[in-house]
């Protein structure tokens, strides 16, 4: 059995580490570049880089800054934010970036999967998914939690991943930043559903919110920021607490 990811996950506004509740209320956690060092040293497993803004902002990712956090890490990096076609994607993985997370672009331009795949193989190839539940379903929104698209969230998945995507970064926006656990249901089904691994965010507060997304929804990852940031909970001790409950993770 593979072993279980914790992954840090750094928001980026204006090249700086931010963090909101429910994608608003956006407040400073620091700079990325010494964030990103740090949790290379605490033993995360991955880290993810997300520029929020970017595509509501109608520009690139900061290509400069993720070569700035490459450089500063031993372990694998995933970018998104603006990424919209193959050269966008294509200069992150240059820059070095492992995997590219495309999510707004993905939605009006569904094809850009299936060319992503082909291109760089479906392991680089992340797709990143906002989501609300509202009256009884959960629906997809785009432009960093902006625009509802309309679409529902596992028909979306069910698409994106036939058309290539290889990994699963699924946020709720009801839980994210409130600190009171994963959307736990919802991530069940998509773990069931999906044969692509499935990424956990948006909820945690406690070190019992990452063993419940491990035990009880069965994903692949668990993906949190503020508590990282802020230095509520410590990956090492955090991955200690999971092996003393039955979850395999990297130590």
């Amino acid at each position: 059995m593979l072993a279980k990811r914790i992954i840090p996950c750094l928001d980026i506004k204006d090249g700086r580490t931010v963090k909101g509740v429910r994608f608003e209320g956006l407040r400073d956690a620091g700079d990325p570049v010494e964030l990103a060092t740090r949790y290379s040293q605490e033993g995360a497993d991955e880290l993810v880089f997300l520029d929020i803004t970017a595509t509501h902002e109608k520009r690139k990712t900061l290509v400069p800054l993720v070569q700035r956090i490459a450089k500063a890490l031993q372990i694998p990096f995933t970018v998104g934010g603006g990424v919209a076609s193959i050269a966008d994607a294509s200069a992150l993985l240059a820059a070095g970036a492992d995997k590219v997370t495309v999510n707004s672009a993905a939605l009006q331009k569904p094809e850009l999967i299936r060319k992503m795949a082909m291109q760089f193989g479906n392991q680089c190839v992340v797709l990143a998914v906002d989501a609300r539940f509202e009256k009884g379903r959960w629906m997809i929104y785009r432009s960093g939690g902006r625009i509802s698209t309309g679409r529902e969230l596992y028909q979306w998945l069910d698409e994106a991943v036939a058309l290539g995507a290889g990994e699963v970064l699924f946020t709720s926006m009801n839980h994210d930043g409130n600190k009171d656990g994963y959307a736990i249901e919802a991530l069940n089904k998509l773990t069931k559903r999906l044969p692509v691994p499935v990424i956990a965010s948006g909820g945690a507060g406690e070190p019992e919110h990452f063993l419940a997304a491990f035990a009880h929804a069965q994903v692949d990852a668990a993906l949190a920021a503020s508590v990282f940031h802020f230095q509520e909970i410590n990956i090492m001790n955090l991955k200690k607490y999971l092996q003393e409950n039955g979850i395999n993770v990297r130590t």
